[in-house]
């Protein structure tokens, strides 16, 4: 169910994955080690979270190994404290030739009763697969099967544009003037 006219760049000879089969599932409780002087936990210790539940959701897409070369963005919403259970949701949103954007959905909740989970924060991060060389390897595509798998598809498309639109620009800021 891929959109129409859109070219997903999937490698020759490998069948499409369902968007579906590269979704991870990463929880921790936080702990005193995860937090800063204020008592929340680090922006950091949540953005590793992040990047090793993408970098699963990558390399079990892909069938191998797979190495983050950016993150799109980040935006946390509420803060998380020691003994919150955060967990991190990952999938496969897009994949080029090479390369794929995951996207991450951050919850926390308490740890030791019932009460509604928050939402932490969303991140989008873009990675690479590699061979035994550590060069770029084909991946295969991915296969949105449910309208919200194509809807992060489409959106993902868009990151990929406005990144390589923002990496052109500044290569051209940098061109010597005549």
């Amino acid at each position: 169910m891929t959109t129409p006219g859109l070219s997903q760049g999937p490698s020759a000879g490998l069948s499409p994955v369902p968007a579906a089969a590269s979704r991870i599932r990463l929880a921790r409780i936080m702990d005193a080690l995860d937090v800063n002087l204020y008592g929340n936990v680090h922006g950091g210790v949540i953005m590793k979270m992040v990047d090793d539940a993408a970098g699963a959701a990558a390399a079990r897409h892909s069938g191998g190994a797979a190495v983050t070369v950016a993150m799109d963005e980040m935006v946390f919403l509420v803060s998380v404290h020691v003994g919150d259970l955060v967990t991190c949701e990952a999938q496969v949103n897009w994949t080029g030739r090479t390369s794929m954007e995951v996207g991450v959905r951050v919850t926390a909740e308490p740890w030791d009763r019932v009460e509604a989970t928050h939402h932490v924060a969303s991140a989008y991060l873009a990675f690479v697969g590699i061979d035994e060389h550590e060069r770029p390897r084909p991946v295969p595509g991915v296969e949105p099967g449910t309208p919200a798998e194509e809807r992060r598809f489409n959106e993902a498309l868009i990151r990929r544009q406005a990144r390589l639109a923002r990496r052109a620009a500044i290569e051209a800021s940098r061109a010597p003037s005549p």
